[in-house]
């Protein structure tokens, strides 16, 4: 196994400590990473949910919070439509709880046992005759432009919120709130779809709070510039910068009425910071008998931010957090433009303790749905996991509780690997409404029922993937040469629809090229696809588009639905479309990528503050590889039953002494180490929960007999 540690220059790493306030050894894994920019190194160091995008910044959004407001007035019913996975359930529970304490008359709606992804025309129709003025669908939709259509027929209005990728038409819905949509100015693509059920509650929440909703403001500035003024405005509305100008101007020169000032501020609420001072400099540029009616926000901004209290903007330039991650230099009105922003976020006092309990929800949405860790989704996930371990919500603490998690440290890879699971098994074995039920109902006896019934569910769900395990793996090894290698299927009557996506990603791990797997119906047949090494399933579904009845999803996991009658045209043409899968290269020998080398002396439990303030880990930010050099293996365990394959190790690092496991590594004792060797070993470094009890533990990935020692931390 080969073993690589970047060169990262010292002055990068110096330079990046000393700007963003971080201690050398994380200045160098983030460099080693390539995360460099300050935008992005603003999302490993920072938790502050002020740090979020904002929510208007998606297309479509204003839009859906004015029809969901007049829903409300008018008393009208509204449905919510979700997906079945734990990304839809987490949506659907997060919109249902928020507009029922709105007092408003909501349903919601998820695929029942066999039925097909997305909306469906049936919901569409009884809802329709149930007198049903509005549906919401989250985490799909962007797929079901009939259904739409059929809506529209029916009188029935919907928003779409989503984030699978859009194809090039889209449904003619009321308004569609997708990150993904062709000309989006969202700088975040990758948010789950409960991420983007979020901030439209994110946004409800503003508009319900705020006198500014709705409406556009001007935040404006001077300052001077040699012999020349600079007057600069930003237009705000729901705290979105919409328009900005930047007017330089010589004092005496030019008469207001000759500069683009006056059809800019038209009808405008304007702002200033030291108002006096602004107007006392727009006199001196056009005269004493031009007069701008303007507002002082410095004093109100004070109260609720008291560090700015007799500080002008380029003071508080100085002293912004924001400032310091800009990847080019923040001028004073970008300044004022941030402290508006925080200023009406804590009046409004938009972050509640509901907040936290809604950001359990999308947490578990992210990290289930594999979204990348990076970007604003960091901060949702990190602090969804804060409020998880502080105050579960009803139903989690349920679940939380009956799989020995209340009481000790949760992480992203327990929830992918043991929490997530348990809800996704309700909708893959059909029964979805248990994992809403569970999430949504105030009886606590019923809650732990639920609960009881997601576990059992589980279990089945576990035994159902071995079942058609053994049906699948010999189906896609008889496909590969079928596809030129390029690409395995299985696909089958006694295939159920609930695990093809679990089926089709073990195959991408067993064969590693893409893998289809379909659920064959008497009618319809239902399939999954998975993908890999950077090979975008997006074209590959393109060339059979026609032949669907639905298909969508992401770049490497996507779902489509076919009429049993095109199947064999379906199977033909991808055999075609087959050969143009192109895997990016694989390397012959595999790859350890280390990102930091640590002394001895850094092999305490103090090495956790580096590991967590990293957190969370998962796709996108994978867990830290580290290196040592040296250690003496004090004591050697094998581990498993009936076979040791494995084994535990007791690695003296001086001060302190380590356990380690090495998995599948008995063959390699007394060959390629022993007891009492000096070995250089590359790990991650974790946490064991055993009886109650944590202890910090190695987890050894490779282990070589040393040869030097001595290596500085970097």
């Amino acid at each position: 196994m080969n073993w690589e540690k970047r060169d990262i220059p010292p002055e990068l790493i110096k330079e990046l400590s000393a700007k963003y306030g971080c201690d050398r050894l994380t200045a160098s894994i983030l460099a080693r990473r390539n995360v460099i920019r300050g935008e992005e190194i603003r999302y490993f160091l920072e938790e502050d949910l002020r740090h979020l995008r904002n929510p208007f910044e998606l297309p479509g959004m204003e839009d859906a919070v004015d029809r969901i407001l007049a829903a409300k007035e008018e008393g009208e019913k509204v449905l919510i439509f979700g997906d079945r996975d734990v990304d839809g359930i987490t949506s659907t529970t997060l919109l249902w709880s928020f507009l029922s304490r709105l007092g408003m008359e909501v349903s919601w709606r998820l695929p029942q046992g066999d039925e097909p992804y997305g909306l469906s025309m049936e919901a569409v129709e009884d809802f329709a005759a149930a007198c049903g003025a509005l549906i919401i669908t989250v985490d799909c939709g962007i797929s079901n432009i009939a259904e739409v259509d059929r809506a529209k027929e029916l009188g029935v209005d919907v928003i779409i919120t989503d984030h699978h990728n859009p194809q090039e038409e889209l449904p003619q819905a009321l308004a569609i709130v997708n990150p993904k949509l062709t000309g989006s100015s969202y700088l975040f693509r990758d948010l789950a779809g409960c991420g983007v059920t979020y901030k439209l509650v994110w946004a409800l929440r503003f508009a319900l709070k705020s006198e500014i909703y709705g409406q556009s403001l001007c935040l404006l500035n001077t300052r001077p510039s040699k012999d020349t003024y600079i007057i600069e405005i930003a237009k705000l509305r729901n705290l979105v910068v919409i328009d900005r100008l930047l007017e330089t101007v010589a004092p005496g020169m030019v008469g207001i009425t000759d500069t683009r000032l006056p059809r800019f501020l038209e009808g405008q609420q304007i702002l200033a910071w030291d108002a006096p001072l602004q107007k006392k400099t727009l006199a001196k540029i056009f005269g004493s008998g031009v007069e701008v009616h303007m507002l002082e926000i410095a004093a109100e901004i004070g109260k609720e931010i008291p560090q700015t209290v007799g500080k002008s903007l380029l003071r508080i330039k100085e002293l912004s957090r924001i400032a310091r991650y800009a990847d080019k230099p923040l001028g004073e009105l970008d300044v004022f433009i941030s402290l508006f922003t925080s200023f009406i976020q804590k009046r409004e006092n938009l972050f509640t303790d509901e907040d936290g309990a809604d950001l359990q929800l999308v947490t578990l949405g992210t990290v289930a749905d594999i979204m990348p860790l990076r970007d604003e989704n960091r901060i949702i996930v990190r602090r969804g996991l804060d409020s998880l371990m502080k105050a579960p919500r009803p139903g989690l603490q349920e679940l939380l509780f009956k799989m020995g998690f209340i009481g000790r440290r949760i992480n992203a890879g327990d929830l992918s690997w043991q929490l997530c699971p348990a809800i996704n098994a309700a909708g893959r074995m059909g029964k979805p409404e248990k994992a809403v039920g569970l999430l949504i109902r105030e009886e606590a006896g019923e809650r732990d029922r639920l609960a009881d019934e997601l576990i059992a569910l589980n279990e089945d769900r576990k035994a159902l993937g071995s079942d058609t395990w053994t049906v699948v793996e010999p189906l896609a090894e008889e496909s590969l040469t079928e596809f030129g290698g390029a690409l395995v299927m299985a696909a089958g009557e006694n295939i159920v629809r609930g695990v093809t996506g679990i089926m089709a990603t073990r195959l991408v791990s067993r064969f590693k090229v893409p893998a289809v797997v379909v659920s064959l119906g008497d009618e319809t047949a239902a399939g999954s696809l998975r993908s890999l090494r950077g090979y975008d399933l997006r074209p590959l579904l393109e060339q059979c588009a026609d032949l669907f009845i639905d298909w969508g999803g992401h770049n490497f996991a996507a779902g489509f639905s076919i009429q049993r009658s095109n199947w064999e045209k379906f199977l033909e043409r991808l055999k075609i479309a087959a050969r143009t899968i192109e895997l990016e290269a694989e390397g012959d020998e595999e790859t350890l990528t280390i990102d930091a080398e640590l002394p001895l002396s850094y092999l305490s439990p103090d090495i956790f503050t580096l590991i967590d303030r990293l957190e969370p880990y998962g796709e996108g930010n994978t867990p830290l590889n580290f290196l040592a050099r040296d250690l003496k293996i004090n004591d050697i365990i094998l581990m498993g039953k009936p076979e040791a394959k494995h084994v535990k190790l007791t690695l003296d690092a001086g001060k302190y002494k380590w356990p380690g496991v090495y998995w599948q590594a008995a063959e390699k004792v007394k060959k390629e180490f022993d007891t009492g060797d000096r070995v250089d070993l590359v790990f991650k470094i974790t946490r064991n929960w055993f009886n109650n009890a944590e202890t910090p533990q190695l987890i050894i990935l490779d282990l070589k007999r040393s040869a030097e020692s001595g290596r500085p931390a970097s």
